[in-house]
């Protein structure tokens, strides 16, 4: 039995974070929101699960390292330097950071990067995510994520193969790339399809979320995997032995 730290417990994750902690059979720590002490839930701790906002991200990732304990990054939104943060955290303790943390997503990116690898430069790929109303990120971390897979899968880098939000007379398609579009409206979870369209045929992999929980288990199932690991810096796939 753990014991395991919520940053970000105020809001509908948070809740059910705190949820999956019970259902998992580990002891829920305590958990902080905004203005909240994240060194001493840190001390008070085994692991942290972070779910709050980029903003906080530096002053969590200095509370895990001050107390010696691993924690999950779950929190979208990141930006480069962020990124960088969290390499520079990893020398001293365990970080685990995705832009998704159900273990159906983590299969999800492992089948997109397969399918890319094997399937020629002239299968498009186009990524398409729903969301609710209030997601504030765009496109959403998983989608990114689903990206990166199909990228690493071409021997590509994302950032140089992106193309988002096309609006007018764009020109036709360039091959290569990879396209992302972005869907907000009622209260979806979370609905991710990447496409791979080639002359006369197309091949969908798609994963639905119905509820939050699922992330919240896959979350705790990282947190309990990270407890006892080495410094450094991990991913999900890691988790499900992919």
């Amino acid at each position: 039995m753990a014991r395991i730290g919520i940053i970000g417990n105020a809001g509908r994750m948070g809740q059910a974070l705190e949820a999956a902690i019970m259902a998992a059979g580990h002891d829920y720590a305590g958990g902080i929101d905004k203005g909240g002490d994240p060194l001493a839930l840190a001390q008070d701790s085994d692991v942290l699960v972070d779910f709050s906002a980029p903003v906080a991200l530096e002053h969590n990732l200095d509370a895990a390292i001050h107390a010696g304990v691993p924690i999950v990054v779950g929190t979208t939104g990141l930006e480069e330097r962020h990124h960088w943060l969290v390499d520079a955290a990893a020398v001293s303790i365990p970080v685990l950071q995705t832009g998704n943390t159900s273990l159906g997503v983590t299969l999800l990116a492992h089948l997109v990067r397969e399918a890319a690898s094997r399937l020629g430069d002239d299968w498009d790929i186009e990524i398409v995510e729903a969301h609710h109303r209030m997601k504030v990120d765009a496109p959403s971390g998983t989608a990114l994520l689903l990206g990166e897979a199909a990228a690493r899968g071409r021997g590509t880098d994302l950032s140089d193969e992106a193309v988002r939000g096309r609006d007018g007379i764009t020109g036709a398609r360039v091959p290569g790339t990879i396209g992302f579009a972005s869907l907000r409206g009622g209260t979806v979870a979370g609905d991710h399809s990447v496409h791979f369209l080639a002359d006369n045929e197309r091949l969908t992999l798609s994963h639905l979320a119905e509820n939050r929980g699922i992330f919240a288990r896959g979350a705790i199932r990282a947190a309990e995997w990270l407890i006892g690991r080495p410094e450094g810096r991990y991913t999900m796939p890691e988790v499900l032995d992919l």
